[in-house]
């Protein structure tokens, strides 16, 4: 009779390790994210609206429990907050600050001006003049609306093309490249404490990065305030490298500025033709090669996002001296803009928590990353 002893001794070996990851899972799931890096940075999330307006009390609770700063993903963007020239809406922007207050999170301001998601009468103006009086007018009320309680707002956002040129925006267009300074001296002129940002994709480009860094330069020569540098983020799993991101990081750091990572998210999606970055306006066809996971997210890919997030953060912790928040683009994957960019109908896996807002392992390894 064969001895069972080495059988046994396997078996024994597994369950072992079973219960170890078991335990590891259940510690890390009795910790939370803001808390693992309560001595490093914020961590954040975006709101959509029915997360503002706690339609669901389970979200609120995971919320609540993970982050300690917010972003609105898209309420306190121009064509909501100043839909009509002489008309601004506040009603939902009031919710999202009434829920971090609530929270007691810190509270992010997503974004003053940007070219995309503009009201109809904001993107028909052509003359200097005009557009210049609805700049101050559009940034001093809102600025003043929330002083004292915005913590930090996105000034200006995605103002450079990847080339590093300045994007020939309906601001550009109208007033130049002053329009950036501009739009930071009137913030800053109108809530001289609150935290001051230039956000956008791409940011890990060597390119685009020297045309951001030639920016920022000339804002601060003006002697005007610029506080941090936003790096979006929206990456895949290869893609950009470690070393890349950890070049921009340093960079950036060397304008004496704060960096953010702001929109953070990890493709597990085949990029079409190579595409990098966020650019909202691209869009591709559909089909079973580019969204070939519709209904659930592999094992083996999950470990492969696990890594590439465990990685990500080994890397933040290494320059948390430089990082003053680091904050995801929704808070589960249903939520994800990449459901629908930069092709409509595909199923992504970005984030740390699952349609059921279930911890998935990318969650555990991030947790883990803050204890060693």
């Amino acid at each position: 009779m064969k001895s069972t002893k080495p059988f046994l001794l396997f078996f024994s070996a597994v369950i072992t390790l079973s219960s170890c990851t078991a335990i590891s899972q259940k510690k890390a799931n009795q910790s939370s994210l803001k808390d693992a890096y309560k001595n490093d940075f914020y961590i954040g999330t975006a709101l959509d609206i029915n997360q503002i307006e706690e339609k669901d009390a389970k979200t609120t609770q995971l919320i609540a429990k993970e982050f300690n700063a917010i972003t609105a993903e898209n309420i306190m963007k121009s064509m909501f907050v100043h839909p009509e020239k002489n008309k601004f809406d506040f009603e939902t922007a009031d919710k999202f600050i009434a829920f971090g207050k609530k929270h007691k999170m810190f509270i992010h301001g997503h974004t003053l001006i940007w070219h995309s998601q503009l009201p109809k009468w904001f993107s028909e103006i052509k003359d200097s003049a005009e557009m210049n009086a609805a700049l101050e007018n559009h940034i001093t009320t809102i600025v003043k609306k929330y002083k004292g309680k915005v913590d930090s707002w996105d000034v200006v956002n995605e103002a450079v093309n990847d080339d590093g040129t300045l994007r020939k925006s309906v601001f550009f267009k109208a007033l130049g490249e002053d329009f950036i300074a501009k739009s930071f001296q009137l913030a800053a002129a109108t809530d001289p404490k609150v935290d001051l940002y230039y956000n956008d994709y791409s940011m890990e480009n060597p390119t685009k990065r020297a045309g951001v860094i030639r920016m920022v330069k000339k804002i601060q020569e003006k002697g005007i305030k610029i506080d941090g540098i936003g790096m979006q983020s929206h990456w895949h799993l290869n893609s950009p490298t470690i070393e890349e991101i950890e070049e921009s990081i340093l960079e950036y750091a060397k304008l004496g500025v704060k960096i953010a990572i702001t929109e953070l998210d990890v493709s597990v999606l085949p990029s079409p033709y190579g595409m990098q970055g966020a650019e909202v306006s691209q869009r591709f066809a559909n089909n079973e090669k580019m969204n070939p996971y519709p209904k659930s997210l592999p094992d083996s890919m999950q470990v492969k996002l696990a890594q590439r997030y465990a990685d990500i953060f080994k890397l933040f912790l290494k320059h948390k001296d430089k990082i003053s928040r680091v904050t995801f683009w929704g808070v589960n994957d249903t939520q994800s803009w990449l459901n629908d960019f930069p092709i409509k109908g595909r199923t992504d896996y970005p984030l740390l928590f699952d349609a059921n807002l279930q911890s998935k392992k990318a969650y555990y390894n991030v947790i883990e990353a803050a204890k060693k």
